[in-house]
Protein backbone atom coordinates (compact mmCIF):
# COMPACT_ATOMS: atom_id res chain seq x y z
CA UNK A 1 0.00 0.00 0.00
CA UNK A 2 1.17 3.79 -0.51
CA UNK A 3 0.10 6.82 0.74
CA UNK A 4 0.60 10.50 -0.43
CA UNK A 5 0.69 12.68 2.79
CA UNK A 6 -0.20 16.52 1.93
CA UNK A 7 -0.23 19.45 4.10
CA UNK A 8 -3.22 21.55 3.98
CA UNK A 9 -2.50 24.85 2.48
CA UNK A 10 1.01 24.05 3.62
CA UNK A 11 2.66 27.92 3.32
CA UNK A 12 -0.41 29.87 5.38
CA UNK A 13 -0.73 26.90 8.19
CA UNK A 14 2.92 27.45 8.71
CA UNK A 15 2.08 30.77 9.56
CA UNK A 16 -0.55 30.45 11.52
CA UNK A 17 1.50 27.75 13.54
CA UNK A 18 3.47 31.35 14.89
CA UNK A 19 0.55 33.73 14.77
CA UNK A 20 -2.19 31.88 16.30
CA UNK A 21 -4.60 35.44 15.64
CA UNK A 22 -4.66 33.86 12.33
CA UNK A 23 -6.86 31.02 12.92
CA UNK A 24 -9.79 31.24 10.71
CA UNK A 25 -9.23 34.38 9.48
CA UNK A 26 -8.74 34.50 5.48
CA UNK A 27 -5.13 34.27 4.40
CA UNK A 28 -3.30 35.21 1.36
CA UNK A 29 0.83 34.10 1.15
CA UNK A 30 2.59 36.15 -1.83
CA UNK A 31 5.15 35.02 -4.86
CA UNK A 32 8.53 36.32 -4.79
CA UNK A 33 9.15 40.04 -5.28
CA UNK A 34 5.20 39.84 -3.86
CA UNK A 35 4.27 39.74 -7.03
CA UNK A 36 1.06 36.91 -7.11
CA UNK A 37 -1.00 34.77 -4.70
CA UNK A 38 0.37 31.56 -4.59
CA UNK A 39 -0.93 29.97 -1.54
CA UNK A 40 -4.48 30.71 0.29
CA UNK A 41 -6.14 29.74 3.28
CA UNK A 42 -9.79 27.60 3.08
CA UNK A 43 -11.35 31.14 4.50
CA UNK A 44 -9.38 32.67 1.39
CA UNK A 45 -10.58 30.53 -1.45
CA UNK A 46 -14.70 30.55 0.09
CA UNK A 47 -14.23 34.35 -0.28
CA UNK A 48 -13.12 34.27 -3.81
CA UNK A 49 -9.28 34.87 -3.91
CA UNK A 50 -8.38 33.28 -7.23
CA UNK A 51 -4.58 31.30 -7.32
CA UNK A 52 -2.18 33.60 -8.92
CA UNK A 53 -3.80 36.82 -8.66
CA UNK A 54 -1.48 39.72 -9.35
CA UNK A 55 -2.11 41.43 -5.79
CA UNK A 56 -1.60 45.16 -7.62
CA UNK A 57 -5.34 44.19 -8.96
CA UNK A 58 -6.73 42.35 -5.74
CA UNK A 59 -5.04 44.59 -2.93
CA UNK A 60 -8.39 46.60 -2.55
CA UNK A 61 -10.54 43.36 -2.43
CA UNK A 62 -7.77 41.94 0.15
CA UNK A 63 -8.80 44.91 2.44
CA UNK A 64 -12.47 45.09 1.59
CA UNK A 65 -12.94 41.23 2.68
CA UNK A 66 -10.00 41.13 5.51
CA UNK A 67 -7.78 38.98 4.03
CA UNK A 68 -3.92 38.78 5.52
CA UNK A 69 -1.82 39.17 2.89
CA UNK A 70 2.24 37.63 3.72
CA UNK A 71 5.32 37.61 1.79
CA UNK A 72 6.68 34.22 1.23
CA UNK A 73 8.85 33.17 4.14
CA UNK A 74 10.63 30.30 2.71
CA UNK A 75 13.06 29.97 5.20
CA UNK A 76 10.51 29.18 7.76
CA UNK A 77 8.72 27.08 4.72
CA UNK A 78 11.52 25.06 4.69
CA UNK A 79 12.73 24.37 8.23
CA UNK A 80 8.78 23.43 8.77
CA UNK A 81 8.59 20.69 5.74
CA UNK A 82 11.78 19.24 6.90
CA UNK A 83 10.32 18.82 10.75
CA UNK A 84 6.93 17.29 8.71
CA UNK A 85 9.28 14.65 6.48
CA UNK A 86 11.33 13.72 9.65
CA UNK A 87 7.89 12.94 11.54
CA UNK A 88 7.16 10.41 8.28
CA UNK A 89 9.94 8.77 8.70
CA UNK A 90 8.97 7.12 12.40
CA UNK A 91 6.09 5.54 10.61
CA UNK A 92 8.13 3.83 7.36
CA UNK A 93 11.52 4.40 6.16
CA UNK A 94 10.50 4.23 2.40
CA UNK A 95 9.50 7.98 1.51
CA UNK A 96 9.25 9.87 -1.50
CA UNK A 97 9.33 13.90 -0.62
CA UNK A 98 7.22 14.95 -4.03
CA UNK A 99 7.09 18.13 -2.99
CA UNK A 100 7.61 21.17 -0.15
CA UNK A 101 4.35 20.07 1.35
CA UNK A 102 3.78 16.36 -0.09
CA UNK A 103 5.45 13.03 0.32
CA UNK A 104 4.57 9.36 -1.00
CA UNK A 105 5.65 6.72 1.49
CA UNK A 106 5.14 2.89 0.97
CA UNK A 107 4.07 0.35 3.44
CA UNK A 108 5.74 -2.53 2.43
CA UNK A 109 5.80 -4.72 5.73
CA UNK A 110 2.79 -4.06 6.41
CA UNK A 111 0.62 -7.67 6.36
CA UNK A 112 -2.95 -7.74 5.58
CA UNK A 113 -5.42 -7.48 7.77
CA UNK A 114 -4.21 -3.57 8.99
CA UNK A 115 -5.96 -1.40 10.06
CA UNK A 116 -4.57 1.92 7.57
CA UNK A 117 -7.42 4.28 8.34
CA UNK A 118 -6.15 4.06 11.84
CA UNK A 119 -2.47 4.51 11.05
CA UNK A 120 -3.48 7.09 8.78
CA UNK A 121 -4.72 9.48 11.64
CA UNK A 122 -1.75 8.46 13.57
CA UNK A 123 0.40 10.44 11.01
CA UNK A 124 -2.06 13.28 10.70
CA UNK A 125 -2.19 13.42 14.89
CA UNK A 126 1.44 13.38 15.54
CA UNK A 127 2.04 15.76 12.68
CA UNK A 128 -0.29 18.22 13.71
CA UNK A 129 1.01 17.64 17.71
CA UNK A 130 4.38 18.22 16.75
CA UNK A 131 4.22 20.77 14.38
CA UNK A 132 0.67 22.07 14.14
CA UNK A 133 0.20 21.44 10.35
CA UNK A 134 -3.08 20.04 9.32
CA UNK A 135 -2.61 17.23 6.82
CA UNK A 136 -4.50 14.99 4.24
CA UNK A 137 -3.96 11.17 4.39
CA UNK A 138 -4.94 9.18 0.95
CA UNK A 139 -4.10 5.20 1.47
CA UNK A 140 -4.31 2.75 -1.41
CA UNK A 141 -2.34 -0.53 -3.44
CA UNK A 142 -0.92 2.28 -6.16
CA UNK A 143 0.84 5.92 -6.15
CA UNK A 144 -1.87 7.58 -8.60
CA UNK A 145 -4.73 6.05 -6.48
CA UNK A 146 -3.44 7.42 -3.22
CA UNK A 147 -2.99 10.64 -5.26
CA UNK A 148 -6.82 10.39 -5.60
CA UNK A 149 -7.48 8.83 -2.16
CA UNK A 150 -5.83 11.95 -0.82
CA UNK A 151 -7.97 14.56 -2.80
CA UNK A 152 -10.80 12.52 -1.44
CA UNK A 153 -9.66 12.80 1.73
CA UNK A 154 -9.06 16.46 1.13
CA UNK A 155 -12.70 17.56 -0.54
CA UNK A 156 -14.54 15.56 2.61
CA UNK A 157 -13.01 16.23 6.05
CA UNK A 158 -15.91 16.15 7.67
CA UNK A 159 -16.75 12.81 6.38
CA UNK A 160 -13.07 11.16 5.89
CA UNK A 161 -11.70 13.46 9.04
CA UNK A 162 -8.72 13.89 7.18
CA UNK A 163 -8.22 9.98 6.03
CA UNK A 164 -9.64 8.29 3.16
CA UNK A 165 -8.43 4.34 2.09
CA UNK A 166 -8.83 2.92 -1.08
CA UNK A 167 -9.33 -0.54 0.10
CA UNK A 168 -11.88 -2.12 -2.60
CA UNK A 169 -12.72 -1.95 -6.13
CA UNK A 170 -16.09 -0.22 -5.24
CA UNK A 171 -14.25 2.26 -3.40
CA UNK A 172 -11.72 2.69 -6.66
CA UNK A 173 -14.11 2.71 -9.15
CA UNK A 174 -16.56 4.76 -7.31
CA UNK A 175 -13.30 7.64 -6.50
CA UNK A 176 -12.13 7.40 -9.88
CA UNK A 177 -16.04 8.33 -11.67
CA UNK A 178 -15.96 11.69 -9.10
CA UNK A 179 -13.10 12.87 -10.00
CA UNK A 180 -12.69 15.21 -13.28
CA UNK A 181 -9.78 14.24 -16.19
CA UNK A 182 -8.06 17.26 -16.00
CA UNK A 183 -7.47 16.87 -11.95
CA UNK A 184 -5.44 13.29 -12.43
CA UNK A 185 -2.23 13.58 -11.40
CA UNK A 186 -0.08 13.39 -14.52
CA UNK A 187 -2.54 14.47 -16.66
CA UNK A 188 -2.08 18.07 -18.37
CA UNK A 189 -3.59 20.91 -19.96
CA UNK A 190 -2.55 19.29 -23.79
CA UNK A 191 -3.55 15.98 -22.91
CA UNK A 192 -6.46 16.65 -21.23
CA UNK A 193 -8.00 18.36 -24.49
CA UNK A 194 -6.83 15.00 -26.14
CA UNK A 195 -8.58 13.17 -24.06
CA UNK A 196 -12.13 15.09 -23.80
CA UNK A 197 -12.06 15.11 -27.55
CA UNK A 198 -12.66 11.26 -27.07
CA UNK A 199 -15.54 11.73 -24.40
CA UNK A 200 -12.71 10.82 -21.78
CA UNK A 201 -13.80 13.02 -18.69
CA UNK A 202 -13.03 11.48 -15.86
CA UNK A 203 -10.43 8.92 -14.22
CA UNK A 204 -12.58 6.14 -14.78
CA UNK A 205 -13.01 7.00 -18.63
CA UNK A 206 -9.62 7.46 -18.90
CA UNK A 207 -8.88 3.51 -17.52
CA UNK A 208 -11.38 2.34 -20.10
CA UNK A 209 -9.58 3.32 -22.84
CA UNK A 210 -7.32 0.60 -24.61
CA UNK A 211 -3.56 -0.21 -24.11
CA UNK A 212 -3.37 -0.29 -27.33
CA UNK A 213 -5.20 3.08 -27.89
CA UNK A 214 -2.95 4.91 -25.18
CA UNK A 215 0.40 3.46 -26.65
CA UNK A 216 -0.30 4.91 -29.88
CA UNK A 217 -1.61 7.93 -29.11
CA UNK A 218 0.66 8.72 -25.99
CA UNK A 219 3.76 7.27 -24.36
CA UNK A 220 4.66 5.07 -21.99
CA UNK A 221 4.18 6.96 -19.17
CA UNK A 222 0.45 7.22 -19.67
CA UNK A 223 0.35 4.26 -20.16
CA UNK A 224 1.74 3.04 -16.61
CA UNK A 225 -0.20 6.03 -15.39
CA UNK A 226 -3.51 3.90 -16.16
CA UNK A 227 -2.03 0.94 -15.30
CA UNK A 228 -1.66 2.15 -11.78
CA UNK A 229 -5.12 3.56 -11.59
CA UNK A 230 -6.71 0.57 -12.21
CA UNK A 231 -5.34 -1.09 -8.73
CA UNK A 232 -1.84 -2.20 -10.71
CA UNK A 233 1.58 -1.02 -9.35
CA UNK A 234 3.72 -0.04 -11.89
CA UNK A 235 4.31 3.40 -10.04
CA UNK A 236 7.65 2.99 -7.66
CA UNK A 237 9.11 5.52 -5.36
CA UNK A 238 11.83 7.37 -6.77
CA UNK A 239 14.85 7.43 -5.14
CA UNK A 240 17.21 10.72 -5.07
CA UNK A 241 18.96 11.25 -8.04
CA UNK A 242 21.75 13.41 -8.75
CA UNK A 243 20.50 16.70 -10.89
CA UNK A 244 21.87 16.91 -14.21
CA UNK A 245 21.23 20.57 -14.49
CA UNK A 246 21.34 23.46 -11.71
CA UNK A 247 19.57 26.67 -12.16
CA UNK A 248 19.45 29.87 -10.15
CA UNK A 249 16.85 32.55 -11.46
CA UNK A 250 14.97 35.51 -10.07
CA UNK A 251 13.51 38.35 -11.08
CA UNK A 252 14.59 41.70 -9.38
CA UNK A 253 13.18 43.77 -7.01
CA UNK A 254 13.29 46.61 -9.36
CA UNK A 255 14.18 46.97 -12.29
CA UNK A 256 18.30 47.41 -13.28
CA UNK A 257 19.94 49.28 -16.83
CA UNK A 258 23.45 49.99 -14.83
CA UNK A 259 25.75 46.74 -15.69
CA UNK A 260 27.39 47.29 -11.82
CA UNK A 261 24.22 46.07 -9.80
CA UNK A 262 23.02 43.63 -12.45
CA UNK A 263 26.70 42.41 -12.17
CA UNK A 264 26.22 41.82 -8.48
CA UNK A 265 23.22 39.80 -9.00
CA UNK A 266 24.76 37.21 -11.39
CA UNK A 267 27.57 37.31 -9.18
CA UNK A 268 25.38 35.90 -6.46
CA UNK A 269 23.19 33.64 -8.37
CA UNK A 270 26.63 32.12 -9.91
CA UNK A 271 27.48 31.52 -6.15
CA UNK A 272 24.67 29.97 -5.24
CA UNK A 273 24.74 27.68 -7.98
CA UNK A 274 28.08 26.95 -7.29
CA UNK A 275 27.10 26.13 -3.72
CA UNK A 276 24.26 23.76 -5.25
CA UNK A 277 27.08 21.62 -7.04
CA UNK A 278 29.88 21.31 -4.02
CA UNK A 279 26.35 19.81 -2.07
CA UNK A 280 25.69 17.16 -3.98
CA UNK A 281 29.39 16.56 -5.18
CA UNK A 282 29.50 17.88 -8.73
CA UNK A 283 31.27 19.89 -11.10
CA UNK A 284 29.84 21.81 -14.06
CA UNK A 285 31.18 21.90 -17.87
CA UNK A 286 29.08 24.86 -19.44
CA UNK A 287 27.43 27.92 -17.52
CA UNK A 288 24.62 29.71 -19.24
CA UNK A 289 23.85 33.52 -18.28
CA UNK A 290 19.99 34.42 -18.92
CA UNK A 291 19.41 38.34 -19.12
CA UNK A 292 15.66 39.88 -19.71
CA UNK A 293 14.08 43.16 -19.50
CA UNK A 294 10.31 43.55 -18.12
CA UNK A 295 7.79 41.70 -20.81
CA UNK A 296 5.43 43.51 -18.81
CA UNK A 297 6.48 46.73 -19.80
CA UNK A 298 5.22 46.85 -23.20
CA UNK A 299 6.25 50.59 -24.19
CA UNK A 300 9.56 49.99 -22.90
CA UNK A 301 12.42 48.34 -25.46
CA UNK A 302 12.51 44.73 -24.59
CA UNK A 303 15.91 42.49 -24.89
CA UNK A 304 15.71 38.57 -23.83
CA UNK A 305 19.23 37.20 -24.54
CA UNK A 306 21.62 34.52 -23.16
CA UNK A 307 24.89 32.94 -23.80
CA UNK A 308 27.03 30.02 -22.69
CA UNK A 309 30.42 29.31 -21.60
CA UNK A 310 32.04 26.53 -21.89
CA UNK A 311 35.02 25.82 -19.37
CA UNK A 312 38.11 23.98 -20.58
CA UNK A 313 38.11 21.50 -17.60
CA UNK A 314 34.83 21.17 -14.57
CA UNK A 315 34.79 23.39 -11.90
CA UNK A 316 32.39 23.49 -8.60
CA UNK A 317 34.44 26.90 -7.26
CA UNK A 318 32.36 29.74 -6.91
CA UNK A 319 35.37 31.80 -7.90
CA UNK A 320 35.79 30.59 -11.09
CA UNK A 321 31.73 30.14 -11.61
CA UNK A 322 31.14 34.01 -10.84
CA UNK A 323 34.06 35.28 -12.42
CA UNK A 324 32.76 33.88 -15.79
CA UNK A 325 29.45 34.28 -15.72
CA UNK A 326 30.11 38.13 -14.29
CA UNK A 327 32.30 38.39 -17.75
CA UNK A 328 29.68 36.22 -20.02
CA UNK A 329 26.80 39.09 -18.61
CA UNK A 330 29.04 41.70 -19.51
CA UNK A 331 28.74 40.61 -22.92
CA UNK A 332 25.10 40.40 -23.64
CA UNK A 333 24.42 43.24 -21.65
CA UNK A 334 22.98 46.48 -23.51
CA UNK A 335 23.12 50.10 -22.85
CA UNK A 336 19.34 51.84 -22.24
CA UNK A 337 17.48 48.45 -21.21
CA UNK A 338 15.70 48.06 -18.07
CA UNK A 339 16.40 44.70 -17.01
CA UNK A 340 13.87 42.75 -14.66
CA UNK A 341 15.41 39.06 -14.27
CA UNK A 342 18.42 37.47 -14.86
CA UNK A 343 19.86 33.83 -14.11
CA UNK A 344 22.46 31.50 -14.04
CA UNK A 345 23.13 27.69 -15.11
CA UNK A 346 25.41 25.18 -14.91
CA UNK A 347 25.54 22.07 -17.12
CA UNK A 348 28.02 19.08 -17.96
CA UNK A 349 27.17 17.70 -14.74
CA UNK A 350 30.01 14.95 -13.93
CA UNK A 351 31.43 13.95 -10.30
CA UNK A 352 33.86 16.18 -8.64
CA UNK A 353 36.18 12.94 -7.82
CA UNK A 354 35.98 11.62 -11.66
CA UNK A 355 36.40 14.43 -13.89
CA UNK A 356 38.91 14.41 -16.76
CA UNK A 357 41.88 16.24 -16.87
CA UNK A 358 42.96 19.23 -18.93
CA UNK A 359 46.52 18.77 -19.86
CA UNK A 360 47.79 22.69 -20.59
CA UNK A 361 44.73 23.41 -18.24
CA UNK A 362 43.26 23.12 -15.17
CA UNK A 363 41.89 24.51 -11.99
CA UNK A 364 43.74 25.96 -8.77
CA UNK A 365 44.41 23.45 -5.94
CA UNK A 366 43.92 25.74 -3.66
CA UNK A 367 40.08 26.35 -4.56
CA UNK A 368 38.91 23.28 -3.27
CA UNK A 369 40.00 23.56 0.16
CA UNK A 370 38.91 27.52 0.45
CA UNK A 371 35.33 26.13 -1.04
CA UNK A 372 35.33 23.73 1.85
CA UNK A 373 36.10 26.28 4.24
CA UNK A 374 33.67 29.00 3.20
CA UNK A 375 30.53 25.97 3.25
CA UNK A 376 31.94 25.07 6.35
CA UNK A 377 32.09 28.62 7.69
CA UNK A 378 27.93 29.25 5.87
CA UNK A 379 27.19 26.04 7.70
CA UNK A 380 27.95 26.94 10.66
CA UNK A 381 27.29 30.67 11.08
CA UNK A 382 24.41 30.98 8.67
CA UNK A 383 22.93 33.92 5.78
CA UNK A 384 26.17 33.43 4.00
CA UNK A 385 28.41 35.20 6.18
CA UNK A 386 31.25 34.63 3.88
CA UNK A 387 30.53 35.79 0.21
CA UNK A 388 32.30 36.59 -3.03
CA UNK A 389 33.61 40.48 -2.60
CA UNK A 390 31.62 41.26 -5.76
CA UNK A 391 27.99 40.62 -3.75
CA UNK A 392 26.21 42.60 -2.28
CA UNK A 393 26.78 41.53 1.43
CA UNK A 394 24.04 42.61 3.44
CA UNK A 395 21.21 40.63 1.47
CA UNK A 396 21.26 37.34 -0.42
CA UNK A 397 18.43 37.90 -2.34
CA UNK A 398 17.48 41.15 -3.18
CA UNK A 399 13.39 40.77 -3.67
CA UNK A 400 10.38 43.12 -2.56
CA UNK A 401 8.99 41.53 0.87
CA UNK A 402 6.89 44.19 2.80
CA UNK A 403 4.83 41.73 4.11
CA UNK A 404 7.33 39.58 5.31
CA UNK A 405 6.93 37.50 9.09
CA UNK A 406 9.96 36.73 11.26
CA UNK A 407 11.67 33.50 10.13
CA UNK A 408 10.98 31.86 13.36
CA UNK A 409 12.57 28.90 13.58
CA UNK A 410 15.79 29.82 11.35
CA UNK A 411 16.95 32.56 13.11
CA UNK A 412 18.03 32.97 16.85
CA UNK A 413 16.48 36.50 16.66
CA UNK A 414 13.02 35.64 15.12
CA UNK A 415 12.64 32.93 17.76
CA UNK A 416 9.37 33.37 19.97
CA UNK A 417 9.55 35.07 23.56
CA UNK A 418 7.24 34.12 26.20
CA UNK A 419 6.38 36.72 28.49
Amino acid sequence: MFALVDCNNFYASCERVFNPNLQGQPVAILSNNDGCVISRSDEAKAIGLPMGAPIFKWEAFCKANNIKVLSSNYPLYGDMSSRVMSILEHFTPDIEVYSIDESFIEFKAFKKPFDFEDYGNQIRTRILKWTGIPTSVGIAPTKALSKVANKVARKFPARTKGVYVIDSEEKRIKALKWIKIEDVWGIGMGLTKKLKRKNCKTAYDFTQLSNEWIRTHFSIIELRLKRDLEGIPTLQLEEDKTKKAIATTRSFEYTYSDIDNIKERISTFATSCAEKLRKQKSSCHVIIVMLRSDRHKKDSPQHKVSTSVNLSYPTNSSLIISNCAVNAVMSIFKEGIKYKRAGVIVMGLVPEDNVQLNLFDSENPKHYPLMNSIDSLNKKYGDYKIKLGNQDLKRTWKMRQERLSPRYTTNIKDIIVVK
